[in-house]
């Protein structure tokens, strides 16, 4: 018997009941999209000239859908008023009886190429417009039916109620129903599937049925030679539903990939949406004889499996196991399971979707909070800076007093005596000379350490690293700090620990007899009369550790922490008995990491404090040697030429006596048109300019495209720079630049920086 027409319906039905099927063909196609399509017999009848040779004298109307295709037909016995109908949803059916229509229809008819989608069989899926459907034909057909009614099938009576078949299309939709209402009202996936499992089981009336998740494991292999870690590719059971106890559990057991690999391209198969149906395991897995034995170890007789496939992706299978006796599985079932398969993907993403939501939103939750702290903390300390820059001022405002008091009033009584008839004793000029010397040198020493903190603060620092003697250096910073150590009467004491092949380092000895000038100016600050301040010097491997011991006030242990602050002095009264920047021990800091080095400190109150630096040895291939530029000295100050081109007198008389006594030779030439002219004919070394930028950047195109004249160097003068301004002009060809107003020191280490680069580039 052909298995298509146990899915036909034929029945001898009265004209009015007949009526009332066509009427449903026609109302659903009105509640069907624009793509459906309906055709009958009154349509195709014009477009087939044979059409009642081909097809009969019989009635039919066609409905071809993505939801749902259906095909009635009918032929009139006029004598007992009634219609011989049958009914069918089945795919190969409706697909045969499309193809046939469109064979004889011209090429150039619309119908042609509409019916194409149609010729290859569809299977249907369960959907509202399919309940309607079924819940219409129920309404009409049903009442006729009767204990005696019969359905024939091919010209054979077999007795087969119409009802059972219905009721149980309208049971899988209950269940359909059931799980998509699962999916629509939670999003907890652990829900729906143990939901699903539960439900299916019982529907299908299965002795187990499973949810097979594929996962992911890490395997330690180990080899003769290494261990490393792979990812393997297996699977285990999560979810199960079982009819009785007895049968064993599947939960959680992890099967063994190689057990499939006699099934070919398996994975494949189910990813394209196959349903697998097998009806005795131990014929059908007869040749593997690991997966017959897992089978068997697990009750299996029959199986059906359905692909769970997410996003493109095998995420999982659906399996219906039969433990207690082999089973012979429908179409409907198969159809059913895939469908079930099918919601339960749709399930699986939206939860997946859901749960990166939720970690999305944890995410952006944390961040907010991080974030908010992250502001809070900013707002404390910016208020704590502005309170430290306030007291720091307001000290400042004091220690900057005192030693312009002393320079403003001695230099006063010196310009009065000068104007009397009498002169003040020779000793006391020198006595007040001295005073405005000293007061000058100290306000200067705070300047400089506020301007070179800001270097530091600004990234304008760069090391001058070379070789140098750790003794040499730190017996002149003892010698630089005596006058102070003996005029407080302290005891100050250098304890060298290295020997002569020790002493040779190579750092930025300028910056590390700065670092132990400010730890030792500290320790004499803070050490009373008769104490004792050491400085103590040893190497270890490839640094070296400088320490500075004092017999001083010390340190309370929660005031350590803000030593090291910008503006920050443990001694916050305006009538203090130290004076200071309060920046000593922040530049010291900063001084110390640029050369990658640590500072500690040790401290007990009133029994002193221990300032610990380390400090790795430079790596010297990176740095020019110190003979090498002690050699080149004298070839880059002899007979160079450098030109300022600047119309301020004051600062061109600063600069010019500044680079003459360096033994430069020094030309000023004021702004003017001409200056260019001038630059050509005396081919300088370097030119120093103080004009706007655009005139600047002018010059320097001028002097570079010049053969005679692109090896000059060009230095800039500017009241201040931003770092994009600086890397936008450096592009552009401008050697260097130095902030206004001019620090001698720095610009005599600016031009020889270009002098040195410049004959480097010569002798190249």
């Amino acid at each position: 018997m052909n298995p298509v027409s146990k899915s036909i319906l034929r029945r001898t039905l009265p004209i009015s009941i007949f009526e009332e099927l066509c009427s449903l063909w026609r109302e659903l196609v009105e509640i069907e999209d624009s793509t459906a399509i309906l055709l009958n017999d009154s349509i195709i009848s014009s477009e087939i000239v044979n059409f009642s040779e081909i097809l009969g004298a019989r009635t039919f109307y066609l409905l071809l859908s993505s939801q749902l295709c259906a095909l009635l037909q009918g032929t009139l016995n006029a004598s007992s008023l009634s219609y011989q109908v049958t009914i069918t949803c089945e795919p190969q059916a409706i697909a045969e009886f499309t193809h046939k229509l469109q064979q004889n229809l011209d090429n150039d008819s619309p119908w042609h190429d509409r019916l194409a989608p149609y010729i290859s069989p569809h299977l249907p899926l369960l959907n509202p417009l399919q309940s309607h459907f079924n819940g219409r034909l129920w309404n009409i057909l049903v009442p006729e039916f009767s204990e005696t009614s019969e359905v024939m099938y091919e010209g054979l009576r077999v007795c087969e109620p119409v009802e059972d078949a219905l009721r149980q299309q309208i049971a899988q939709e209950k269940l359909l129903n059931q799980v998509v209402g699962q999916i629509r009202q939670s999003l907890e996936l652990s829900v729906i599937l143990q939901t699903a499992v539960r439900e299916l089981r019982s529907f299908l009336q299965v002795d187990r049925l499973v949810i097979y998740e594929f996962k992911e494991f890490k395997e330690k292999i180990i080899s003769n030679s290494s261990s490393r870690n792979s990812r393997q590719t297996g699977g285990l059971v999560t979810y199960e539903s079982r009819v009785s106890q007895s049968i064993p559990s599947l939960l959680n057991v992890v099967a063994e990939d190689t057990c499939f690999t006699n099934i070919p391209q398996y994975k494949y198969k189910y990813r394209q949406g196959q349903i697998v149906s097998i009806d005795d395991v131990e014929m059908r897995y007869a040749a593997s004889l690991c997966l017959s034995r897992f089978l068997e170890q697990y009750w299996v007789l029959s199986k059906l499996i359905a692909p769970i496939v997410v996003n493109g992706k095998l995420w999982g299978l659906l399996i219906a196991h039969q433990c207690f006796k082999k089973r012979q599985w429908l179409e409907s079932e198969k159809a059913f399971l895939g469908q079930i398969g099918e919601h339960l993907a749709v399930a699986i993403y939206q939860a997946q979707l859901y749960a990166q939501v939720q970690e999305q939103k944890n995410n952006f939750e944390q961040r907010v909070i991080e974030r908010t702290q992250e502001l809070r903390d900013t707002l404390v300390a910016s208020q704590a800076a502005n309170h430290s820059k306030s007291e720091f001022l307001g000290n400042m405002s004091h220690e900057l007093r005192t030693p312009l008091t002393c320079i403003i009033g001695l230099s006063g009584t010196l310009l009065h005596w000068s104007q009397e008839s009498s002169n003040l004793p020779i000793d006391k000029q020198k006595k007040y000379l001295q005073t405005i010397q000293n007061s000058g040198k100290h306000l200067l020493d705070m300047i400089n350490e506020i301007l070179e903190y800001s270097n530091l603060q600004s990234g304008k620092y760069v090391l001058a690293v070379r070789e140098f003697s750790l003794m040499k250096v730190a017996k002149n910073v003892i010698q630089r700090v005596s006058d102070e150590a003996e005029h407080r009467r302290i005891n100050l004491e250098l304890d060298l620990q290295i020997n002569a092949q020790q002493d040779s380092f190579y750092a930025d000895p300028e910056r590390v007899q700065q670092i132990l000038y400010h730890l030792l100016n500290n320790a004499l600050k803070f050490t009373s009369e008769n104490g004792t301040v050491t400085l103590r010097i040893w190497r270890e491997n490839n640094q070296v550790s400088l320490e500075v011991e004092d017999t001083g006030i010390g340190i309370k242990e929660e005031q350590i922490p803000l030593l090291f602050e910008s503006f920050q002095q443990l001694e916050n009264s305006r009538r203090r008995m130290y004076g200071g920047t309060g920046l000593g021990l922040a530049l010291t800091k900063q001084l110390v990491e640029l050369h990658g080095g640590t500072i500690e400190v040790e401290s007990i109150i009133n029994q002193g404090s221990t300032f610990i630096v380390r400090l790795p040895n430079q790596p010297q291939s990176q740095y020019k040697s110190l003979n090498n530029l002690d050699k080149n000295r004298a070839l880059f100050t002899k007979n160079k030429t450098i030109i300022l081109v600047e119309s301020n007198e004051e600062i061109a008389t600063l600069i010019g006596e500044l680079l003459t006594a360096a033994n430069y030779h020094f030309i000023w030439l004021m702004d003017g048109s001409k200056v260019f002219k001038k630059l050509e004919l005396l081919e300088p070394s370097a030119v120093i300019l103080d004009q706007d930028l655009s005139e600047v950047l002018k010059i320097n195109k001028s002097l570079k495209q010049l053969p005679e004249t692109k090896e000059t160097k060009v230095l800039v003068l500017r009241d201040e720079i931003t770092s994009k301004e600086w890397t936008e002009i450096s592009q552009m060809g401008i050697d260097d630049y130095l902030i206004k107003p001019i620090q001698p020191n720095l610009l005599l280490k600016r031009v020889n920086a270009l002098m040195f680069n410049n004959n480097d580039s010569e002798n190249e």
